[in-house]
């Protein structure tokens, strides 16, 4: 049995910035409808800033800091694909699509061979 390495929060300080980024979080929506009749664009910068700043805190936490180091990582590793140039993509969305137009017509196929099989010749229903 494989072993699985669970990431958990460990310090007191670290809690503290992922509560008090949830908190924002729930202050921003909060705000965003206590403050309906300042107007559109009152609720919507209030629920800006505060996701904003939520995020700003979230990012100063071992686990923010942990979820910009793997995306960073991941950029990197996107970079090193190789993509496939366009006529190679073309070709294989034709091979695709030729092989389920293929894959159509022999279920169909099969599905009235059998359908001929069991009503006509078993059942004598036509």
């Amino acid at each position: 049995m494989a072993t699985q390495d669970v990431e958990t929060v460990s310090t007191g300080a670290d809690k503290a910035k992922l509560a008090a980024a949830v908190a924002l979080v729930i202050a921003a929506i909060a705000g965003f409808y206590l403050l309906a009749s300042r107007g559109a664009i009152v609720q919507w910068l209030v629920l800006l800033v505060g996701l904003i700043a939520a995020a700003g805190v979230y990012f100063t936490s071992e686990s923010g800091r942990s979820l910009i180091g793997f995306s960073r990582d991941a950029w990197r590793e996107a970079r090193k694909v190789v993509w496939p140039t366009r006529k190679e993509a073309t070709q294989m969305t034709a091979y695709v699509f030729a092989f389920v137009v293929v894959m159509a017509l022999f279920l169909w196929l099969t599905d009235k061979t059998l359908e001929w099989i069991i009503f006509s010749l078993i059942l004598g229903w036509r």
